[in-house]
């Protein structure tokens, strides 16, 4: 396994914003959605990750309610000068209602979402702040305009958008400058290079992958969600992880096995690898966030940063995501994908 232990490069985030990491960190999994979590083994995880370099830790208010926020909340105090912290509004849910969710892009709703994310944090500012779902039933002028007022009230420092068309982000961009979009983009999930990715290019918008290891199946660390995970991981719920549709999809790693031999790597870090030279490919800065609550992987993960990919094996591996079988969630509804298909 390619050695993990020293620090990865930079990159600018935006245009003429802050030098971060090439690779963050995705804090949702150290509260919620993947089962049960070591509390202790996830705070020397973020300890590992901000030690090789990694400045980006990106969060949500709806990752346990709010939990998750709280969870980082010593962390951010610890090493506030030193990090880069993320955090988003939009996915409304209720304690006392498990099953309720609602995306609200209202600016009330998003002055409150910003107070109490502030005040879970223990911060009095949040570094990029992101609108985590659209609701087409708001304006975006309206949305971005109050989360721009954020910005001069400085609550917030720069803005990113979550699941947006390339068109979204540039009518977005036009009321204010965007500095991020965070979208899911993998082997398994390239329709982000419909619309989304040229527009952040052609803006001088950093894009930060979500799930650029297909939620841990392009690691093979599991082939049936259903029949290998705990009751409390979600994957158990997402179609492309179980049955007949996990096991069509299991077979496509084949190539990711065989480049990742060549390298001495493993599947997981051939897989960021080819998330991380979408640089190169596509002309804009990159910063994918693969989540853990390992220290072990986080080193494997930020090793990736310093694999480079040959034109043939990177050939190779770019028929994969037209073969997966399954959406990417049981409700696509509100992702981008479903927006770029509307008229």
């Amino acid at each position: 396994m390619t050695d993990g232990t020293t620090r990865i490069g930079t990159t600018t985030l935006g245009t003429g914003g802050p030098e971060v990491g090439v690779q963050g960190l995705g804090c949702m999994g150290m509260s919620e959605f993947y089962g049960d979590t070591d509390e202790a083994a996830a705070r020397e995880t973020l300890e590992t990750a901000l030690g090789v370099g990694v400045t980006l830790f990106d969060t949500a208010d709806m990752y346990g309610i709010g939990d998750n926020e709280e969870f980082l909340a010593p962390f951010v105090k610890a090493h506030r000068d030193e990090i880069l912290l993320a955090t988003k509004f939009a996915n409304e849910r209720k304690r006392d209602d498990p099953s309720y969710r609602a995306i609200r892009n209202d600016p009330p709703y998003i002055r409150q979402a910003v107070e109490g994310s502030l005040r879970r944090l223990g911060t009095d500012v949040i570094d990029l702040y992101y609108m985590h779902r659209r609701d087409p039933a708001v304006p975006l002028s309206e949305s971005v305009g109050a989360m721009g007022e954020l910005v001069t009230e400085g609550k917030v420092r720069f803005l990113g958008l979550s699941e947006v068309t390339g068109a979204e982000l540039r009518e977005a961009h036009a009321v204010h400058p965007i500095s991020a979009i965070q979208s899911e983009w993998s082997l398994f999930s390239r329709d982000v290079e419909q619309s989304a990715v040229g527009a952040a290019a052609e803006l001088g918008v950093t894009f930060v992958p979500y799930s650029p290891l297909g939620r841990g199946f392009l690691t093979g660390a599991f082939t049936d969600a259903a029949a290998e995970l705990s009751s409390g991981d979600f994957r158990q719920f997402q179609p492309r992880f179980t049955g007949d549709n996990a096991r069509r999809n299991a077979a496509l790693l084949e190539p990711v096995r065989e480049i990742a031999a060549a390298h001495d790597a493993t599947p997981g870090q051939i897989a960021l690898a080819w998330v991380q030279q979408r640089a190169a490919v596509h002309g804009l800065s990159v910063v994918p966030i693969p989540g853990t609550r390992k220290s072990a992987r986080v080193l494997e993960n930020t090793a990736a940063t310093r694999i480079t990919l040959t034109p043939a094996e990177l050939e190779r591996l770019e028929p994969i995501a037209a073969a997966v079988a399954g959406d990417r969630y049981p409700d696509m509804s509100s992702t981008s994908a479903a927006r770029e298909q509307r008229p």
